[in-house]
Formats: structure tokens, sequence, C-alpha cells
């Protein structure tokens, strides 16, 4: 795991989007085209301005979603707003499928359309330990399937990445900011189990943080290890 620090979560925003823009230029490089997957939530929107202004080969890259409100299209709580800010084309954005009746099928279909990897897959991390849709005590971080569904949480019932898919990614990219995430990162960092966000691997995971919510202990503060070249 590499442990990034920004002075605020403007700064926090561009290094994470940085690290995702490297991830996918570096997998056009290598296989002639990458493939993402966004969370949601307040913090990426920063992070997805700064990664739209990036030199990134758009038109090789291959987006989804990491988990989604099921709420009708145009709803502001959808995540898939957020996404319409990148410069793809419509045939390169997977949104989740959850206006469709049968949200398990919808969950089945949105699978079948995975990349067998992720390139890279973004990830927050919530004031409570979850991450994607996991919420604590939900059932839904030991699913089988690459796509399933959550309980209701905050409101509404998601759809959502599970470790399974999120794991077997090549790379995984996390950011945080806001004092309110300090307890949540050094709880994970600690090795909390009761966290949902321990169920993700640390190998290739860069954690991108702002001042407040950077661990107190300085020897976790900063750089765990140097920026490294994206995997194969």
């Amino acid at each position: 795991m590499q442990l990034r620090t920004a002075i605020d979560p403007a700064a926090a925003a561009s290094l994470a989007a940085d690290a995702i823009a490297r991830r996918l230029r570096f997998a056009v490089l290598r296989r002639g085209q990458a493939s993402v997957a966004f969370s949601g939530g307040s913090t990426p929107a920063l992070m997805l301005a700064d990664l739209a202004t990036m030199s990134v080969p758009w038109q090789y890259v291959q987006v989804f979603q990491v988990d989604e409100r099921v709420a009708p299209d145009g709803d502001p709580r959808r995540n898939r707003n957020l996404l319409d800010v990148l410069p793809v084309g419509a045939h390169q954005l997977f949104a989740m499928p959850v206006t469709v009746r049968d949200l398990a099928a919808g969950a089945r279909r949105y699978a079948a359309r995975l990349p067998d990897r992720f390139d890279v897959v973004h990830l927050g991390l919530g004031d409570d330990g979850h991450t994607a849709s996991w919420p604590p005590g939900d059932p839904v971080v030991g699913s089988e399937r690459a796509v399933d569904l959550c309980g209701e949480y905050a409101g509404t019932v998601r759809m959502t990445l599970t470790p399974r898919a999120v794991n077997s990614a090549r790379s995984r990219v996390v950011l945080a900011v806001g004092a309110a995430k300090r307890p949540m990162v050094e709880r994970w960092l600690a090795g909390d189990p009761s966290l949902p966000v321990q169920r993700v691997r640390r190998t290739d995971t860069v954690v991108v943080l702002d001042t407040s919510a950077a661990p107190a202990a300085p020897a976790t503060r900063g750089t765990l290890s140097a920026p490294t070249r994206p995997r194969d």
C-alpha cells in the first residue's frame, strides 16, 4: 500500500487523478485499451474534473461504475451524474442498470460486461468505514458474484462491485479527505476487521488523503513507499 498526503482536498483530488491517469496511460500503452471503475459520493467530483483535463487517451478507455443508488435516471443522488465531466463517448460509459424491474438480473448482466480485470478502480471511504456500497454488517462483502446488491443503506438499495471484482483489478486508488475520515483511516491501517474497507486488497493500492484525514501517528504520515510504475 502507498499512502500519499496532500495539503488540502483539492490537492488530494489532483494527486488521485494523476495516479489514475498514469495507470490508464500505461494500460493503453501495454494493451491498447484501458478500463476504470469510479465510485460515487461527494468526494470524487474534484478528482474527476481534474482527471478530465489530463493527458489520457480517452478514446481507448472504458468507464464503469463501482456502485450506484437504485433511483430514477436524472435523480441528483445518482453517482452516474458525476461521470458526465469525462470526455468519453456514450459507447464507452457503462452505467449500472438500476432502473430495471429485476435488479438481480440487471446485476448479472452488468457483471457480464465487466473486463476480466480492471486496470484501476477508484474507491472512497465513508465515515462508518464503508467503501463502494459495502455497508457495515451487510453480507454483500461476502458475495461470490462480481456485481451484487446491498440492503437499504442511507435510504436506498444499491448495486455495487463486490470485493471479488475490486480486488482482481490491477490497481486501486482510494481517495479520502476531511477530519471525519481520520478515525476510519487510522482503524483501517491498524487492521480493524470490523470495517468493510478492510476487505480491499492492500497490494497495488494507493491511498490519497488530505492532512485532515491523514493518521496522527508520524510513522504513518506521508508516503509509505515511493510511487511505482503501474503493474501489467
